[in-house]
Protein backbone atom coordinates (compact mmCIF):
# COMPACT_ATOMS: atom_id res chain seq x y z
CA UNK A 1 0.00 0.00 0.00
CA UNK A 2 1.20 3.75 -0.79
CA UNK A 3 0.19 6.47 1.66
CA UNK A 4 -1.09 9.16 0.60
CA UNK A 5 -2.66 12.84 1.53
CA UNK A 6 -5.29 14.63 0.45
CA UNK A 7 -7.26 17.33 1.17
CA UNK A 8 -10.78 17.67 1.26
CA UNK A 9 -13.85 19.36 2.29
CA UNK A 10 -16.19 18.88 5.37
CA UNK A 11 -18.90 17.46 3.63
CA UNK A 12 -17.37 14.73 1.25
CA UNK A 13 -15.57 13.53 4.48
CA UNK A 14 -18.64 13.49 6.55
CA UNK A 15 -19.98 11.36 3.80
CA UNK A 16 -16.65 9.21 3.80
CA UNK A 17 -17.53 8.61 7.83
CA UNK A 18 -21.08 7.71 6.88
CA UNK A 19 -20.50 5.35 4.19
CA UNK A 20 -17.61 3.71 6.09
CA UNK A 21 -20.05 3.42 9.37
CA UNK A 22 -22.69 1.84 7.27
CA UNK A 23 -20.53 -0.96 5.34
CA UNK A 24 -18.73 -1.11 8.87
CA UNK A 25 -15.29 -0.99 6.83
CA UNK A 26 -12.21 1.23 7.08
CA UNK A 27 -12.35 4.40 4.89
CA UNK A 28 -9.20 3.60 3.14
CA UNK A 29 -11.45 0.90 2.05
CA UNK A 30 -14.58 2.81 0.80
CA UNK A 31 -12.24 5.12 -1.03
CA UNK A 32 -10.22 2.60 -2.73
CA UNK A 33 -13.70 1.25 -4.26
CA UNK A 34 -15.17 3.98 -5.16
CA UNK A 35 -11.92 5.13 -6.99
CA UNK A 36 -12.35 1.56 -8.75
CA UNK A 37 -16.30 2.20 -9.30
CA UNK A 38 -15.60 5.63 -10.91
CA UNK A 39 -12.64 4.81 -12.96
CA UNK A 40 -14.91 1.78 -14.40
CA UNK A 41 -17.57 4.28 -15.56
CA UNK A 42 -15.26 6.51 -17.32
CA UNK A 43 -15.86 6.22 -21.07
CA UNK A 44 -19.05 4.87 -20.60
CA UNK A 45 -22.00 6.90 -22.05
CA UNK A 46 -24.73 8.27 -20.67
CA UNK A 47 -27.89 7.01 -20.93
CA UNK A 48 -29.00 10.42 -22.47
CA UNK A 49 -25.84 10.07 -25.27
CA UNK A 50 -26.01 6.67 -26.06
CA UNK A 51 -30.10 7.87 -27.16
CA UNK A 52 -28.80 10.65 -29.16
CA UNK A 53 -26.09 8.09 -30.69
CA UNK A 54 -28.54 5.76 -31.34
CA UNK A 55 -30.83 8.28 -32.88
CA UNK A 56 -27.70 9.82 -35.09
CA UNK A 57 -26.85 6.05 -36.45
CA UNK A 58 -30.89 5.48 -37.15
CA UNK A 59 -30.92 8.56 -39.04
CA UNK A 60 -27.65 7.49 -41.13
CA UNK A 61 -29.35 4.42 -42.01
CA UNK A 62 -32.21 5.44 -43.05
CA UNK A 63 -30.54 7.61 -45.88
CA UNK A 64 -31.08 6.49 -49.42
CA UNK A 65 -27.78 4.69 -50.75
CA UNK A 66 -25.68 7.14 -52.65
CA UNK A 67 -23.57 3.87 -54.55
CA UNK A 68 -24.81 1.26 -56.17
CA UNK A 69 -24.57 -1.78 -53.73
CA UNK A 70 -21.75 -3.45 -56.53
CA UNK A 71 -20.04 -0.33 -56.65
CA UNK A 72 -19.14 -0.62 -52.74
CA UNK A 73 -18.41 -4.37 -52.74
CA UNK A 74 -16.04 -4.22 -55.70
CA UNK A 75 -14.16 -1.13 -53.24
CA UNK A 76 -14.55 -2.91 -50.05
CA UNK A 77 -12.97 -6.12 -51.86
CA UNK A 78 -9.42 -3.88 -53.05
CA UNK A 79 -9.27 -2.76 -49.22
CA UNK A 80 -9.22 -5.95 -48.15
CA UNK A 81 -6.97 -7.84 -50.63
CA UNK A 82 -4.74 -4.66 -50.69
CA UNK A 83 -4.40 -4.69 -46.76
CA UNK A 84 -3.82 -8.35 -47.02
CA UNK A 85 -0.79 -7.35 -49.69
CA UNK A 86 0.63 -4.68 -47.77
CA UNK A 87 -1.50 -1.26 -48.79
CA UNK A 88 -3.12 -0.22 -51.70
CA UNK A 89 -1.08 0.86 -54.88
CA UNK A 90 -2.55 3.40 -56.02
CA UNK A 91 -5.42 6.42 -54.63
CA UNK A 92 -8.93 5.85 -55.52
Amino acid sequence: MVKVTFTLDEETVGRLRQASARLTRPQSRVVRDAIREYADRIGRLSESERLRLLSALDAIAGRKPTRARSEVDRELSEIRSARRNGGRRHRL
